[in-house]
């Protein structure tokens, strides 16, 4: 604990961000930092709660008060390295998680939560400035071989662990560049990518092998993976897309998310991107209310988009906490404003597209929605009801889908032959082994689309089921909610 009393002195405090009109134009990240006194007295607001809730509010099980209290301290390098212990890439939560932790902080009960995810992000922050950061290789080699096949946070955390177990790992990407959504999925004003390059750097020279362009079940068969190496981990994320099928969904100018986003990160790091799916001078319609639409919100703005609005289905969310519906320390269904919504964007809830259409040449032009009313039920999930007399129309020259994601590509697990639950999603045991000897699945291919720090604790998770499989018992740590 930092400060006995500073729950009580001191008020929550966040860096400012940088001015719109300023981060809009450029791709670079807009939060800001607090100095290292200023930090030091936001973890002095961690109290002495006796059951740290936030430990829990945490997949990865972050000993969140003993970095706070660290930092209050001055004592950078012990923080980064408790940090470290439950946590491979504390620079990506702390930019794109939602913290679910601060929800679950023991302070937020009646105040406002301990900064947690700021003071996260800035003891990684500096101990890459300060070197306190370095490869971790293993004293000796297994002479055991691992195939990870994805390279998002989950494949990435799984890798690390298992290198430093001693096995010799290969990440096969299909992408033409490491860290899967983290890459091609975050803008960059959210997340720079020389972040994920940073950590590759330090993943190699620890042993792991990075393969892009590789797309198994063509570039790699099944069978060649399962012959060449001693284990397989299926790491492949949650990539596929939610349609909306509705008359005029074939239109041009309407395009789902995961087409229009990577093609902007890959023009921010240097590519050409021939025909790129642009929203300068267009009315941009965003289906879905979730951080992937708030990232085409962003984006859109940034490209210089003549107007924006984003629907989501479901009724706006109330603006704070209420006791009956998640109560702490569970993580609360309210109305959240993003970066990317204080740039400019019109918001409406409670609508249902019914069709698009266009003009002759085949470019969307209008939105057809209508207005919904969402009825209790004595049993059951609320009744969506549409409004009668409420339908309108909406101009738009291009509409972008974010409705999440409907679990992993099926082509690949078809070919390893894996067991699917009724989502879809790779059956693993508690090891995270799948129905086929030596496959194991972690991250969104196994639980659905999630949040990060669900993918990395995954990851580590899975890497002590293979090694336990490959050596028969596993030295690999815990998670501490394991």
């Amino acid at each position: 604990m930092g400060k006995v009393t500073g729950f009580l002195e001191i008020e929550r405090e966040l860096p400012s961000r940088r001015p719109v009109v300023e981060r809009l134009k450029d791709w670079r990240e807009l939060e800001g930092k607090l100095s290292e006194d200023k930090l030091g007295e936001q973890g002095a607001r961690c109290m002495d709660c006796g059951i740290p809730f936030c430990h829990k509010g945490c997949p990865l099980g972050n000993i969140i008060p003993d970095w706070n209290d660290l930092v209050y301290r001055g004592r950078w390098e012990e923080a980064i390295h408790r940090l470290h212990s439950t946590n491979n890439f504390p620079e990506f939560t702390g930019r794109v998680c939602p913290a679910p932790c601060e929800e679950a902080c023991v302070l937020n009960i009646n105040d406002d939560a301990v900064t947690i995810k700021q003071i996260e992000k800035q003891i990684i922050d500096h101990a890459w400035k300060h070197e306190f950061v370095a490869p971790n290789p293993p004293p000796a080699k297994t002479g055991k071989k691992v195939a990870v096949i994805g390279s998002g946070p989950a494949g990435l955390a799984c890798a690390q662990q298992l290198a430093r177990a001693g096995h010799d790992v290969t990440v096969l990407e299909r992408a033409d560049r490491i860290g899967g959504l983290l890459r091609y999925g975050i803008p960059d004003f959210k997340m720079e990518k020389d972040l994920i390059d940073r950590r590759m750097a330090q993943m190699e020279a620890e042993g792991v092998t990075f393969r892009t362009g590789v797309s198994v079940g063509t570039d790699a068969t099944v069978d060649q993976l399962r012959a060449e190496y001693d284990a397989v981990v299926i790491a492949a994320g949650a990539t596929q897309s939610r349609d909306l099928p509705v008359p005029g969904r074939e239109l041009n100018g309407i395009h789902y998310a995961m087409e229009f986003l990577p093609q902007q990160n890959k023009v921010v790091a240097g590519d050409r991107v021939e025909g790129q799916i642009r929203a300068d001078g267009k009315k941009v319609i965003i289906l879905g209310g979730g951080d992937t639409g708030s990232d085409c919100l962003g984006t859109s703005n940034r490209h210089g988009a003549t107007s924006v609005h984003q629907f989501e289905l479901l009724p706006q969310p109330p603006a704070s906490r209420t006791g009956d519906v998640a109560p702490w320390p569970y993580w609360p269904m309210i109305l959240r404003t993003s970066s990317s919504h204080e740039e400019g964007v019109v918001r409406d809830f409670s609508i249902n597209t019914k069709k698009f259409s266009g003009d002759a040449a085949g470019n969307v032009k209008k939105l057809h929605g209508v207005r919904l009313e969402w009825q209790k039920q004595a049993a059951g999930p609320p009744k969506m009801v549409e409004i009668p007399g409420s339908e309108f129309e909406m101009e738009c020259d291009l509409v972008l889908l974010a409705l999440g994601f409907l679990g992993p590509e099926k082509p690949l697990l078809e070919q390893f032959g894996v067991a699917l639950d009724p989502r879809g999603n790779v059956v693993a045991d508690a090891d995270y082994a799948s129905s086929v000897p030596g496959v194991f699945a972690c991250g969104d291919a196994r639980r659905g689309q999630s949040l990060v720090v669900w993918a990395i604790w995954e990851g580590r998770e899975a890497a002590r089921g293979v090694d336990k499989f490959l050596m028969g018992e596993t030295a690999l740590p815990a998670s501490p909610l394991a």
